[in-house]
């Protein structure tokens, strides 16, 4: 999630690493801080692999600024990642949405909508957070007014997600068929 994270904020603009940081924060870091211990090493990785490259230049006040910049191999690399996400990337919410987040830069509609497809079909499949042995529970199943609560509003993301889901992807198939 990180490394794609990088790879789509630098596929915008060039970015130094201190606003790069800042950015993947905006994006997840409610849920998953991004430490200079985390995202230094990625960077350095995501560099070494030839997928993005370090530019000097000169400071607005004092010391020289490290820009980092996506190479093509790096772009080619991002389209490779957009376009076939691991399934965790499809069913954990935090890294569908950082896939989502970036998902326009897979330019083929057709493979933007096969992605999308993917999670429609998870967001399809009958799932709770609760269960009664393997029977999966509802919201009006539940005494627990906290437990109802979750089922109430994971349902509601859920409906909300499912009908942009429906509504993208007739717009992306008028586009591409």
């Amino acid at each position: 999630m990180l490394e794609l994270a990088i790879l789509g904020f630098l596929h915008d603009a060039p970015l130094h690493g201190y606003v790069l940081r800042r950015h993947i924060a905006a994006l997840t870091g409610h849920v998953r801080p991004v430490a200079e211990s985390t995202l230094y090493p990625a960077i350095k990785r995501l560099e070494k692999a030839g997928l993005l490259v370090r530019a000097t230049e000169p400071g607005a006040v004092a010391a020289p600024r490290h820009v980092l910049s996506l190479t093509e191999q790096g772009r080619q690399d991002l389209r490779r990642r957009l376009a076939d996400p691991g399934q965790r990337e499809i069913t954990d919410e935090n890294q569908w949405f950082t896939l989502l987040a970036f998902l326009r830069h897979l330019e083929d509609p057709e493979a933007q909508a096969a992605v999308l497809r993917r999670r429609l079909a998870f967001l399809q499949e009958p799932a709770s957070f609760f269960y009664d042995g393997d029977r999966p529970l509802a919201a009006e199943d539940l005494d627990d007014p906290f437990r109802r609560g979750v089922l109430t509003i994971a349902r509601a993301t859920s409906r909300a997600e499912l009908a942009w889901l429906r509504d993208t992807l007739a717009s992306l198939e008028g586009v591409g068929g």
